[in-house]
């Protein structure tokens, strides 16, 4: 048997939610405990202690980062493109790059059933679509309500969750992901 590492020195908080993540991705956040996840990472669970309280806290340090990061890429395409139907464009083809992409990560955030962490996703969540319903109602002058957005929010889940569950990445489907794009556009511009 392998040494542990040592609580706090080797161990860091990053190694921690890096693993955490791909074992929340792969198993779900029921079926992940703080003993299983210290027998990935070779330590202690009292060295994960060192850096969370709790697996919830994980779980919520990890969805929160991951809006923030999706919440980001949006503030700067609103801020660098001037054309309103060129950032509709990006901001849709980026919600779903990021999808793709960050395959873990978008699971993490919008593919949980768990009820115990429903709570937790609620408010990140809600910001990050309201960002979208904010950025689509002004760009097309108002002409989208929020049934609308949402339509357009779950064809781009949709589209995301396919290709999730498939051996292609990003690049494989960017054309099909433009030319959905392109057709969700087509009805709201």
């Amino acid at each position: 048997m392998s040494p542990r590492k040592s609580a706090g020195k080797e161990l860091s908080r990053e190694m921690v939610l890096t693993e955490a993540r791909n074992l929340f991705a792969t198993l779900g956040y029921s079926n992940v405990s703080m003993r299983q996840l210290a027998k990935s990472l070779d330590c202690s669970h009292g060295a994960i202690y060192y850096h969370f309280k709790n697996k919830a806290e994980i779980y919520y340090s990890l969805v929160k980062t991951d809006f923030s990061v999706l919440n980001h890429l949006i503030d700067d395409i609103i801020i660098s493109e001037n054309d309103p139907s060129q950032k509709i464009e990006k901001i849709l083809l980026c919600f779903i790059e990021f999808g793709l992409t960050q395959q873990n990560h978008y699971s993490i955030m919008f593919l949980s059933k768990e009820k115990e962490i429903q709570q937790l996703l609620q408010f990140d969540s809600n910001k990050t679509y309201e960002k979208l319903i904010q950025s689509l109602t002004e760009l097309t002058d108002n002409k989208l309500n929020p049934a609308s957005i949402w339509s357009i929010f779950l064809s781009l889940h949709g589209f995301i969750t396919f290709y999730i569950n498939s051996e292609l990445s990003y690049p494989d489907v960017k054309g099909l992901a433009y030319f959905h794009v392109k057709n969700i556009i087509k009805n709201i511009v």
